[in-house]
């Protein structure tokens, strides 16, 4: 089987280069949906439109068309956000020949500098990932799925804090009819437009945010809890103690509020965790502290460790919070860590104590205890009290 993803934009044929056309030229069949399709001229290939949903009939399509030549049609840059990259995940040895994605036509139309924006896309993910990416005088550029979304985004942008976000609404960026909106989130009142945009957003220099940014150690009040909630100054060590790297996996075991989890997602958009939590009600609380938190993609877990482990991706690092003198516990996570992966521990327990000092006997790592004292009142007067003190285990799994 031969595939050339050709990348398309709105312009149609007149814009796409010779290896392009010659690739649709030469093609026996041209996947695509309806909109990419109508762009193009005349041609001998036979045409087919995508089904709904696109991505799990993708490898039945390849199989079906194996013995002709075959091109697939996607917008702009086929690896970026595009199909491109899940064409290539079944056929590496595909042909991609791009056109201008839409976040390089944006900047382009703006006169921004592209290694200083962030993209993310919205298509088929929550409206609350932008959150993460917020922060004065930042410029991001927004995917946005529908002609209704750049209305959702400022007034998602407005209950954040970002009412003073300039927004530029760029539709069917390439094509005659190419178009552009300016306004302010707060004040934002344009019907549904071109469903084909890119929302520009320059946030203001001083907005309504507490400006939480992605260092660990959030405060206490970030989350909503019943306090089960590893206290901040615990939570920036046991963070940075698990080293989160873009595109780890991490396990929260006994996730509580979600604050590891969290914290760790937060730290890069590449970054996964998975939260463990017995109780469907902390198990709902999770889900609201990440999505209000700006990592939707937390993916929570109810059930009891190590039990509920079973069946999980394999963890790049696992951060045990509750319930490390568990029967089988410390066992089961670091049987199913990655080499090199890490592992933190944290108990308050002396039978948790004893469960790390055993572990440690056996596979190493460090142990440390940690202590706070915060300012109470006492009286008419302030004091020093302290929290209660945590021993924790830092271990690394030797690669193999």
């Amino acid at each position: 089987m031969s595939v050339t993803v050709v990348g398309i934009g709105a312009e149609g044929w007149p814009g796409l280069g010779e290896p392009a056309r010659r690739a649709l030229e030469k093609a026996d069949v041209v996947l695509g949906a309806p909109r990419q399709l109508a762009l193009l001229p005349t041609l001998s290939a036979e045409q087919v439109t995508w089904p709904s949903p696109l991505v799990p009939a993708l490898p039945g399509l390849l199989a079906e068309h194996a013995d002709r030549e075959l091109a697939v049609l996607a917008s702009g840059d086929p690896t970026f956000y595009g199909i491109g990259s899940a064409v290539l995940g079944l056929d590496p040895s595909a042909v991609v020949l791009p056109a201008p994605s839409s976040a390089a036509l944006a900047c382009a139309r703006l006169g921004w500098a592209a290694q200083d924006v962030e993209v993310l896309s919205t298509v088929g993910r929550p409206l609350a990932a932008v959150r993460a990416a917020l922060a004065p005088r930042r410029r991001l550029l927004v995917l946005v799925p529908d002609g209704d979304a750049p209305a959702a985004l400022a007034e998602a942008l407005t209950g954040w804090g970002y009412g003073d976000a300039e927004l530029t609404v760029l539709g069917s960026l390439g094509a005659p009819e190419e178009s552009r909106i300016d306004g302010r989130a707060a004040s934002w009142s344009r019907p549904a437009g071109d469903p084909l945009a890119v929302v520009a957003v320059t946030c203001p220099a001083a907005p309504h945010d507490p400006l939480l940014g992605r260092a660990p150690g959030l405060p206490d009040d970030a989350y909503a809890h019943d306090g089960q909630l590893t206290k901040a100054e615990v939570r920036a060590l046991s963070v940075a103690a698990l080293r989160p790297v873009p595109g780890a996996l991490l396990w929260d075991v006994g996730g509580g509020a979600g604050s590891i989890g969290i914290e760790w997602m937060r730290h890069h958009a590449g970054c996964r965790a998975v939260s463990v939590e017995v109780r469907d009600d902390r198990a709902a609380r999770i889900r609201e502290n990440a999505a209000a938190l700006g990592v939707p993609g937390l993916r929570v877990v109810v059930g009891r460790a190590p039990e509920a482990l079973d069946g999980l991706d394999a963890p790049d690092a696992v951060f045990v919070g509750g319930g490390a003198s568990a029967p089988g516990m410390l066992a089961a996570v670091w049987e199913a860590l990655r080499p090199g992966g890490r592992l933190v521990v944290n108990t308050v327990t002396v039978e948790g104590e004893a469960a790390l000092v055993a572990f440690r006997a056996a596979h190493g790592g460090a142990l440390r205890r940690i202590g706070v004292e915060r300012v109470a009142p006492v009286g008419r007067f302030g004091g020093w009290r302290a929290l209660a003190g945590v021993t924790q285990l830092v271990a690394r799994k030797d690669a193999e």
